[in-house]
Formats: structure tokens, C-alpha cells, sequence
């Protein structure tokens, strides 16, 4: 084991299960066997994990439906030889109760925590479908832009400065930092190894060999991207998803529901609010590579723009107005009290927001490029069998991502930025 790779603590027990070995597990804890109903021989149990990290299972009795998560000690991805400490579900579950208990309604809910097979069994999430996988078919989900900013909104806002007490927030903190292993897998991978050569990074070849090789030479670009690197390193402000894209959003047309935080930490808020503005961009760009002569998808095109403007308009909107009823330890009422202080405050709380947007954009943008560039990549590019066209939707969509992490303080406007990929997007098909 290399220094780099984190020592792997195994509870004594911890055993990965299977699909023969879970239902003798969840038939000896009454209440899951309640849910499932009938006699445990007859449940029907299916691995579906298809993310990097992580065994998910669904099992199914007369009575209902379960869904059970386990940590491995690895990156399922690559297999034994990345190390990956088990001890990442336990954060999943730390942030899925607290996130739950400020976002009620937008989380699964959470039947029980394993801390010796480090499993979580969850909530069956039904007839729910994991967002991207429906932006691909061209889906329109009209709840999920609003709903996910009332998630981040609350859940960002209630776990700063702003919305619990210093002394509350800093226990939290030092809580999370044991999720250090998984911090460090991101700090790899989206901020530094697209930006180098190394054998983890992945890319459409040959078609986008020049911009692999020209990001790799840039030096605003590495400027830019290590600045915000250092940002996601030190920058405490509340506890964020740490992965939320829309691979991590089930929804329904009346239905939202965040799932796997289990790299949560307390890090910076733009994180979360740029992870989900980049992947909205990055379906923007793949939907040439979707389209038919029946559907161009011209028109779906506009509405995950315009998914991306209502998401943000409608957090901002939420975000100021929590702040507007509370403002924790960070903004001592006594400070500003009156009409001029409330004046005052409000001019505080405009330049916060204006800087999240800017982070926004950064991480967004940052986002963008390794999902291309990087070693694990979206669905969105991956399940366009034509490297061509596949090439030629990824191309501007790392443009764009650059210009968004090196010039991003231009950007006013979430508009001023899906001007930007209209332009973007244009100028490829020319």
C-alpha cells in the first residue's frame, strides 16, 4: 500500500453481501421484515449498483419494497487495488439523517444503519428513476429544478454559520473530517489529475487528444483550478452532499429525492449548487448526440437551460430569505439592528450570494471538465456509441468549462451563462 492510499479498517464481522446472503440478514431484524412481508424464501433480491463505489440492492416482498447500500473496501470501479475506507457509509448516514431533518421530504427515509457491514437500508424509491438516466430519454421533471434548491437552500444554510451555533457547527465539523479518504479522492480527481498526465484520466481518443493535451499545458487554467482546489481544502462553510449531480436525484413529475452523500464533509457551498449547474450543462452538450430525425431535441435543449436558471433563481431566492429570518452567530442581530443595519445586512447578504454564484460557476465548471477528461464519466457523452459524435458534443462543453473556472467573475447572471452555452453550443455546429 502506497502512502497515499488510506489504511482499511475492517469491523470485526464486516462481510460483503450477495444476493443470496441479504435476505437471511434482513429477515432477523423484525421491523425490515415487516416491511417486506410473507416468508423471506420467496423476496426477491436484485444487485443494481452501477456507480463507482458501492454494492446497491433491491429486495421486494408481498408487503413492499427495501433498498440496501453497502460500503466495499474499495473503489468498485477499479477494483482491490484502490483501497477505500468502509467507514464512508457511516457519513452517508450521518448526512442523509441531518440533511433529512432539515430538507424534510427530499431524502429517502432511513430504516437502519449496519456499523459492522456498513450497510444502509433505505427507503424503496418508486416509480422514481435516477434523473440523468431520464434527461437522456429527454424527460421533463418540471418539480426538480425548484425542489433541489429547496434542498440545498435548507440544507446549506442550516448547517453554517448562519443557521446553527458556532459551537454546534464546529463539533460537526470535526465529525466529518474522519471522511477525510473520500475528500482526498476528489481533491484527486477533479482538481488536479485532468490537468497532468496520469493513468487514471480517460478521454473520447483521438478525436479530443489536442484539448486533452492543450489543458494539460495551460497555465491560467492549472492557476484557476488549483486556487479552487485549495478553496474545497479549507473552506468549512456548511455540510455540503459532496456529489450532488443528477446521477444522485431520483425523481418522479411530482416527486424529488437526493440520495448517496457519503462524500459529505463541511466544505465550500458552491460545490453542491456547481455540481449540479455543470451536469445540467454537460446534458445540454449531449443531447446532439441523443437526437433523432423524429426529435432533434431542440426544444429539450432550451428546457435544461432553462432548468439550470430556474434552479438557480429559486435557491438564491430561498437561500436570502432563510438568512433573512435568521442570522446565526456569523451576523449578530445586535450588530445590525434598526432600518440602517437591516439595510446594511441585506447589502451583506447580496455579496454572499453574488460570491456562491461565482463559486457555482468554478466548481461547476471544474465538474465539467473531469467528467470528460477525468477517470469516471457521465452517461450523458458515455452512451453515445459514435466516438465522433460523442466527441463533438464533448468538445464544447469543455470549453465552456474552461472559460467558466478561468474567467468566471465575467458572468454575472445565470442567463449570462446560458447565453454562453448557446453560444458555445452554436459555434461547434458551424
Amino acid at each position: 500500500m502506497s502512502a497515499d492510499q488510506p489504511a482499511i479498517v475492517i469491523p470485526e464481522g464486516y462481510r460483503p453481501l450477495d444476493v443470496h446472503t441479504l435476505a437471511p440478514y434482513l429477515a432477523e431484524q423484525p421491523a425490515l421484515r415487516a416491511r417486506l412481508g410473507g416468508d423471506p424464501s420467496g423476496w426477491r433480491v436484485d444487485e443494481v449498483g452501477d456507480g463507482n463505489l458501492n454494492l446497491v440492492f433491491i429486495v421486494r416482498g408481498p408487503a413492499g419494497g427495501l433498498c440496501v447500500k453497502q460500503a466495499l473496501p474499495y473503489v468498485r470501479l477499479v477494483g482491490e487495488s484502490w483501497p477505500l475506507p468502509l467507514n464512508r457509509a457511516f457519513f452517508e448516514h450521518e448526512a442523509l439523517v441531518e440533511h433529512g431533518r432539515h430538507a424534510p421530504g427530499l431524502t429517502p427515509e432511513i430504516y437502519r444503519f449496519d456499523p459492522v457491514l456498513m450497510l444502509i437500508v433505505m427507503e424503496l424509491l418508486e416509480p422514481h428513476i435516477i434523473m440523468r438516466r431520464g434527461m437522456i430519454q429527454g424527460i421533463r421533471y418540471p418539480r426538480a429544478a425548484t425542489d433541489v434548491a429547496e434542498y440545498m437552500a435548507r440544507t446549506l444554510f442550516f448547517t453554517s454559520d448562519l443557521g446553527t451555533s458556532a459551537a454546534e457547527k464546529k463539533a460537526r465539523v470535526a465529525l466529518f473530517c474522519g471522511n477525510a479518504a473520500l475528500c482526498k479522492l476528489t481533491e484527486d480527481v477533479i482538481f488536479t489529475e485532468p490537468y497532468m498526465v496520469h493513468d487514471n484520466n480517460r478521454w473520447t481518443s483521438p478525436q479530443l487528444d489536442d484539448l486533452a493535451a492543450a489543458f494539460r499545458a495551460d497555465a491560467p487554467l492549472k492557476r484557476a483550478v488549483s486556487r479552487l482546489k485549495c478553496k474545497f481544502m479549507g473552506n468549512a462553510e456548511a455540510l455540503i452532499h459532496g456529489d450532488l449531480h443528477t446521477g444522485s436525484i431520483m425523481v418522479t413529475q411530482d416527486d424529488t429525492r437526493v440520495i448517496d452523500p457519503e462524500f459529505a464533509f463541511y466544505g465550500p457551498m458552491g460545490f453542491d449548487t456547481g455540481a449540479f449547474v455543470g451536469n445540467l450543462l454537460l446534458n445540454y452538450f449531449s443531447q446532439d448526440g441523443h437526437a433523432t430525425e423524429a426529435d432533434e431535441r431542440t426544444a429539450y435543449r432550451a428546457w435544461v437551460l432553462e432548468t439550470a436558471e430556474t434552479f438557480w433563481h429559486a435557491f438564491a431566492e430561498r437561500y436570502g430569505a432563510l438568512w433573512a429570518e435568521r442570522t446565526g452567530d456569523a451576523y449578530p442581530e445586535a450588530l445590525f439592528a434598526g432600518e440602517e443595519g437591516a439595510a446594511s445586512l441585506s447589502l451583506a447578504r447580496d455579496a454572499a450570494i453574488a460570491e456562491l454564484f461565482t463559486d457555482t460557476l468554478q466548481f461547476g465548471a471544474a465538474k465539467m471538465i473531469r467528467r470528460i477528461l477525468g477517470i469516471a464519466h457521465n452517461i450523458d457523452f458515455e452512451w453515445i456509441e459514435d466516438p465522433d459524435r460523442r466527441a463533438a458534443c464533448e468538445r464544447p462543453a469543455l470549453l465552456l468549462g474552461r472559460e467558466l473556472l478561468v474567467n468566471a467573475t465575467a458572468y454575472e447572471t445565470i442567463e449570462a451563462v446560458t447565453d454562453a452555452a448557446r453560444d458555445f453550443h452554436a459555434r461547434a455546429g458551424a
